[in-house]
């Protein structure tokens, strides 16, 4: 009981439990969504002890030290104290040990709570992890959460949308890095390096037939550009060098862009010739 009052104090200063399991739902939680009528922030607030207006508040901390939210003249809460800005940057260092200990943190709240820990679904949720058992199943589970975190990350801050076509059908939705998952251990997790993007767009870009400029305007490739598919023509010639709709977080880093643009540009034009 002492360990629970110490990690989750329900007056006077945050502990860097809940903060750190504030943070996650921070990522995860669309601008528009931060206040205290939020059911998941009252779920959460209810877990780690705190009252859904100080969660709230704590949310909007965070929001005043995020570059995307104070350089489009928006404002969080001023107050975001020095523990506050130290998780922060852990979660910057290292998004996916965080994700993953935020996941494993907040079930075992729930379980000493004598709940049933919830999550929410993702597109993978018809995968059978009774098919793999030991370190192979804890691998796949960590696996899950880490890619799970990535896209309601990514979706929250494209406000649910794809930031090229609007679409918004969460069905055809695709949390798509900029630099690969096999190419970027260290930025796998981060926000900064995904877009929403629907699947046609997604898979466009994973192809390189398109890229973005320093500004986040859309360049197309060589190839695309000399396709005879009407359909592409149709669907990518009407959007070039228009600005893709930008988030309200975590915005496009600039060296993520730079180096799949320069991926696109070394590609031969042939490759993508349909």
């Amino acid at each position: 009981m002492q360990e629970a009052a110490r990690m989750f104090p329900n007056k006077g200063n945050w502990s860097s439990e809940q903060l750190k399991l504030a943070f996650h739902l921070y990522c995860q939680t669309p601008f528009g969504k931060l206040h205290s009528r939020n059911p998941q922030i009252i779920e959460l607030a209810r877990l780690i002890g705190r009252t859904p207006g100080a969660l709230a508040m704590k949310l909007v901390n965070f929001a005043s030290l995020d570059p995307s939210i104070t350089d489009s003249g928006r404002r969080g809460l001023s107050g975001a104290s020095a523990l506050d800005r130290q998780v922060w940057s852990d979660f910057h260092a290292d998004w996916g040990r965080l994700a993953v200990e935020c996941e494993q943190l907040r079930a075992a709240l729930s379980e000493a709570k004598g709940e049933v820990a919830t999550r929410q679904a993702t597109d993978e949720d018809d995968f059978v992890l009774d098919d793999y058992s030991g370190n192979t199943r804890h691998t796949v589970v960590q696996q899950r959460i880490k890619q799970a975190f990535f896209r309601r990350a990514v979706l929250a801050s494209y406000r649910g949308r794809c930031c090229i076509s609007g679409l918004s059908d969460a069905r055809l939705l695709v949390a798509s890095h900029i630099v690969p998952w096999r190419q970027d251990k260290a930025n796998r997790l981060n926000p900064t390096n995904g877009l929403c993007l629907s699947a046609l767009h997604d898979k466009a870009f994973d192809q390189h037939l398109f890229s973005l400029t320093d500004d986040h305007r859309i360049v197309l490739s060589a190839s695309l550009r000399a396709s005879k598919d009407t359909f592409l023509r149709e669907v990518f010639w009407r959007v070039e060098d228009r600005q893709i709709d930008l988030p309200d977080r975590f915005r496009p880093g600039v060296n993520f862009i730079r180096s799949h643009r320069e991926t696109m540009l070394k590609a031969p034009a042939h490759h993508a010739n349909f």
